[in-house]
């Protein structure tokens, strides 16, 4: 395959180049340039970019494709069965590869679904981004934001609680035997007695048992960390890659920079809330919540940023305020917003940055001779609206291992399944005071 003519974004960081040609040999970038269209053949499959952009697919650290889209944890829980979230996840992989997301990392899934989907793409049996996967999230009793819907012990839906460090150890084995890339800690959760924010509900020594088990099986860690402390203690443990890393102060921030941790905020899920949550039913009085957490939370990581921390993109899709194929770039927006970042340093998170998720650094993210050919040919230049990675219509081509994504073949409308969401009688209690008027009221107190 040959591309021409398009404006050149290659991942690195570096300048973008006009008229550069970029040559594909058996799924992997062979030449660029003039040494591209020296080496070409007539045999070569041609695709003209003159006016687009080309650049190294998209690559989401922070998905969950096993979920089903759910309105909360109750329906997460407790409407979904195995089987059907099988086939719901390989319909739903279709719709992350259509938006340009080459490559993803699905850290935590329901039953061990996000492996069997990683392996049903890497086999050809469904069409769908390259995959990383973990398995179900290990948390305390404590951990979560489900509350006390999670069980004092055993598995509710992505979670399974270890107590102790010789049930820590076994579950770690237990997922590394059945095929896990990464494991996830829910390193704070929600506690219905507490009111505000998640605490930490890992101690540092119970974090560095997973670390040190994991590391010790060549598997990473990635750790889910709403709070300042949590995000300190996972660094000093030796978390690999830490999401959301609320709030967090400046000993937050040396920890990590000593670490040598990896960040990766998730602002999309936030800002969608924070922004359009009034259009879904969210409550309002958290809408300003949302927003203020992405404020502070934002000016601190560029402090990071500005250290030299490594950022990944991560857009937690999988819920129904971040559906599948609709929200996977907006992080690169929400990285230049609150976060300072030029376009291309948002770029270059969402691309050489994400190799890291992939466990692929060297081979993947950038469009350098010797990579992995995942290519977009986008009608746009995302340097100068990054926005642009947002419109389903301005990739031309997707181009995953040397091989172009049908864009055109529509993908079968999905029907809701009565069965897998919540069904409420009433949102709120039907009061009198609620159904009649003053007036009413008044009247039926004459009869």
């Amino acid at each position: 395959m040959l591309i021409t003519g398009g404006r050149l974004i290659d991942g690195t960081g570096a300048a973008a180049r006009a008229g550069e040609a970029v040559l594909v040999r058996e799924g992997r970038i062979a030449a660029l340039g003039a040494d591209a269209l020296a080496r070409a053949t007539e045999a070569d499959e041609r695709i003209d970019a003159t006016g687009k952009t080309v650049m190294p697919g998209l690559i989401d650290a922070h998905t969950h494709l096993t979920f089903g889209e759910p309105t909360g944890n109750d329906e997460l829980f407790h409407h979904r069965t195995e089987a059907y979230s099988s086939m719901l996840s390989a319909y739903n992989a279709r719709k992350v590869l259509r938006a340009g997301v080459t490559s993803v990392l699905d850290a935590d899934c329901l039953w061990n679904i996000g492996c069997e989907l990683r392996d049903a793409i890497e086999a050809g049996i469904v069409e769908g981004p390259r995959m990383r996967a973990g398995g179900q999230a290990l948390m305390t009793m404590l951990g979560g934001t489900a509350g006390r819907m999670i069980r004092d012990e055993g598995s509710t839906g992505y979670a399974t609680v270890v107590t102790g460090r010789d049930v820590m150890v076994n579950e770690i084995r237990r997922q590394i035997k059945y095929g896990v890339d990464w494991i996830k800690i829910m390193v704070t959760g929600l506690i219905p007695s507490m009111k505000g924010p998640e605490v930490k509900v890992w101690n540092l020594d119970e974090l560095r048992i997973v670390c040190d088990t994991a590391h010790e099986l060549n598997t990473r860690v990635v750790a889910h960390c709403r709070n300042s402390e949590s995000t300190r203690d996972a660094a000093r443990a030796g978390v690999d890659l830490i999401y959301h890393a609320s709030y967090l102060d400046d000993e937050a921030i040396e920890a990590v920079i000593e670490a040598g941790s990896q960040m990766c905020p998730t602002f999309t899920l936030l800002g969608n809330l924070a922004d359009y949550g009034e259009k879904v039913g969210s409550a309002p009085e958290l809408l300003e919540v949302f927003r203020a957490e992405i404020e502070i939370t934002a000016k601190q990581l560029a402090k990071a940023h500005a250290a030299g921390v490594p950022f990944l993109t991560g857009s937690e899709t999988g819920f129904a305020v971040t559906p599948v194929g609709e929200w996977h770039a907006r992080e690169l927006e929400m990285f230049v917003q609150y976060m300072g970042m030029t376009p291309m340093e948002a770029i270059v998170a969402a691309t050489r940055n994400g190799a890291f998720a992939m466990r692929m650094e060297g081979e993947l993210g950038t469009l350098e001779v010797g990579r992995i050919a995942d290519v977009l040919v986008v009608d746009g230049d995302p340097l100068a609206d990054v926005r642009v990675l947002q419109r389903k219509d301005a990739f031309v081509e997707v181009i995953k291992a040397g091989k172009r994504t049908d864009l055109v073949t529509p993908i079968p409308e999905r029907k809701q399944r009565t069965s897998d969401q919540v069904r409420f009688l009433a949102a709120c209690p039907l009061t009198r005071s609620l159904a009649f008027t003053e007036e009413q009221l008044e009247r039926m107190s004459h009869v």
